[in-house]
């Protein structure tokens, strides 16, 4: 895209540590009176319409409460109700945010009045999903709110995702009050802890006001020690609204140091000698690095390792970038370099995999570094499973590792790295050819110009944060998509795989790097980018209007193949079609300027780059969010009519979905 720009923008290469923060975005982008003249006709447009002369915007309401200062609870006067009390917990703990519609009023405001950063969208389930997002590409934790029934059970398929994640998500959901329990004593009557069964470490229906802070420490116990997953707390009124005047009425009101432990496991020095001889007497040894990796942040102790033996290394998990692609020994990009290794050491695989769900050779020889025994050997058969935290594992094996030298290794992995990138290529090609002959826009083809805008251009390739959503368009974005640091991707459809919560993904993300929180920080203020499918936008669309109430910039590219993901199903029988389709050329970039977002209509590779280029602009000048629909047809996918057709996942690295 760079040869579409003006050459005197053109800049020389820098760190964002080189320049500040709003100089480094305003250089990656083309012209702002261009963006600004095409923002002006559009507002233009849409006001000289009929109906629609009230211009959308940001309610003053809602800017006033931004500013307003935080208040801390006191125990003095009336007290603190137990919302306060629970929050104050959450705040000394370092909750991150809290992603919410709604509902549990009590709560959610004592979130925001404590000075924990709020976010109010559209719907409990996708605001789940932020809240999930937020956590994936930060590693903190994060909390959500649901309330009673109806709100509550619209996030369990996000509750389930996140689980599946191993997210340490905090679900706080507002109960009726226990005396109305087994009296139905309201349409919103719900016992939840149930529903969650299976989607949760740790959950519990709190019933003695008393024991609220009790309960909030347990609650952090599990959300901070061993591997993570959602808690879910459900208050019911007496316990929530409960007064207290003295921390003496409280059970257990005890600082954090005093009722948790920050201690790590450290492995045995048997098993770090165990693993080096294993390591030394292997060929091509390779390193999985999974989710533990990014939420212990030992992604540094994993290089160190890695380098210093020629150790190749994969990234699995809902997370990529703890594992540079860019980097010599990453695997990433090299999936036919898996059935080579002859060990396999996992790290941080949280979610295990089966034997063969992995290409690896299923004769292949496996250690397991992980924080908990009791899931060492399952799934896989491992010959030296070690109990430890990953960054002190990680550290004590660089330590003890000679320094090696694995030339043939090294060899074969950057081959499969340029074979993996050709095929890539030829995806690209047909996708032109079939572009032209279909008259509209093929995955591969946007695939690929997003990443040469976003990595190759004049953008760090470092800074975009990006949410890998849909279902088809997955299996293209994933080859194309990269991470260079950690954080880099949210990988949606991690082993759960949720349907369309995609633009409530992108509100987290897009929160986090606003906030800078974590290995955000760098890149805080840069917008983030999202990929889609039609049938994910028709779940979480209006979170459009999040995105623009809280002017988060970002960029959500819909794959509009008017059709669900599955439509060949249909075929079997001839009746059954109509389920699978929807209406063709939908426009769901109208839809996005209906809401206060901007919308671009692509139908043609030529159209792409340049509708591509106007909406960072925006994002990065104005901070508005753009819907770009890209126009396909379903038969794209199909092998007979357009081969390749919808290319297969490669576990596990850039192409990971189960795993």
């Amino acid at each position: 895209m760079s040869d579409k720009k003006n050459p005197e923008e053109k800049t020389e290469a820098k760190s964002p540590e080189d320049v500040s923060r709003r100089d480094f975005l305003r250089k990656t982008t083309v012209g702002a009176g261009a963006a600004a003249a095409a923002l002006g006709a559009a507002e233009a447009a849409a006001n000289t319409s009929p109906g629609t002369a009230r211009k959308i915007q940001i309610a003053p309401d809602t800017l006033a409460a931004l500013k307003q200062t935080p208040i801390e609870p006191s125990f003095d006067g009336e007290g603190m109700s137990g919302d306060d009390v629970f929050v104050r917990a959450c705040k000394d703990e370092g909750v991150a945010a809290m992603f919410c519609c709604p509902g549990n009023y009590g709560m959610i405001n004592a979130f925001a009045q404590q000075g924990i950063p709020c976010y109010g969208g559209r719907t409990e389930g996708a605001m789940c999903a932020a809240a999930d997002c937020f956590s994936r590409v930060t590693g903190e934790i994060t909390a959500t709110s649901g309330t009673e029934g109806p709100g509550f059970t619209a996030m369990i398929m996000e509750i389930a995702g996140a689980n599946a994640a191993r997210t340490p998500l905090l679900v706080v959901a507002s109960n009726k009050r226990i005396s109305g329990d087994d009296r139905e004593t309201s349409i919103q009557q719900a016992y939840q802890q149930p529903t969650t069964t299976g989607m949760k470490k740790y959950g519990k229906r709190l019933i003695e006001p008393n024991r609220i802070y009790e309960y909030a420490a347990t609650a952090f116990r599990q959300l901070k020690t061993g591997v993570p997953a959602p808690v879910h707390l459900d208050f019911p009124g007496e316990v929530s609204r409960a007064r207290h005047t003295d921390p003496s009425e409280l059970r257990d009101y005890y600082d954090k140091k005093v009722y948790r432990s920050e201690a790590k496991p450290h492995p045995a020095p048997q098993d770090i000698a165990k693993a080096v001889e294993m390591i030394q007497k292997s060929e091509r040894p390779m390193i999985v690095a999974g989710q533990g990796v990014f939420q212990h942040k030992a992604w540094e102790e994993v290089q160190a390792a890695a380098e210093k033996n020629d150790i190749a290394v994969v990234e699995s998990g809902p997370s990529r970038g703890h594992f540079s692609d860019g980097h010599r020994l990453s695997a990433n990009l090299a999936p036919d370099a898996l059935g080579s290794a002859d060990l396999v050491i996992f790290v941080g695989q949280y979610c295990m995999p089966s034997v063969g769900e992995y290409r690896f050779n299923p004769d292949v020889k496996a250690i397991r570094i992980h924080p908990e025994a009791s899931d060492l050997g399952r799934n896989w058969p491992i010959d030296l499973g070690m109990v430890a935290d990953e960054q002190v594992a990680m550290a004590a094996l660089a330590d003890a590792l000679p320094n090696r030298s694995r030339p043939t290794w090294t060899s074969e992995l950057k081959a499969a790295q340029v074979a993996f990138e050709k095929s890539n290529d030829e995806l690209y090609a047909a996708g032109l050819k079939h572009s032209a002959s279909a008259d509209c826009i093929h995955p591969a083809v946007w695939s690929k110009e997003l990443a040469d805008f976003l990595y190759r251009g004049d953008i760090p390739k470092e800074q975009s944060t990006s949410v890998i959503g849909g279902w088809t368009v997955a299996k293209y974005t994933r080859r194309f998509l990269r991470a260079y640091r950690p954080g880099q991707i949210c990988n949606g459809a991690y082993q759960y795989y949720a349907i369309g919560p995609d633009v409530g993904y992108t509100v987290g993300a897009g929160a986090a790097v606003q906030m800078g929180v974590g290995p955000q920080k760098p890149y805080q203020g840069a917008p983030v980018i999202c990929a889609t499918g039609d049938a994910g936008a028709g779940y979480s669309i209006m979170e459009m209007e999040t995105l623009a109430k809280y002017q988060i910039p970002s960029i959500v590219i819909v794959y509009n193949n008017n059709a669900w993901g599955v439509w060949g199903s249909g075929a079997s029988a001839a009746r059954a079609m109509h389920m699978y389709l929807f209406q063709e050329n939908v426009r769901y970039d109208k839809v996005a300027e209906a809401v206060g977002a901007r919308g671009e209509y692509v139908t043609s590779p030529a159209e792409f780059t340049p509708a591509l280029e106007r909406s960072y602009q925006m994002a990065v000048n104005d901070r508005v969010s753009t819907l770009i629909n890209c126009q396909g047809i379903k038969e794209f996918s199909s092998a007979k009519q357009y081969a390749p057709g919808t290319p297969r996942p490669v576990e596990p690295g850039a192409m990971s979905y189960a795993h």
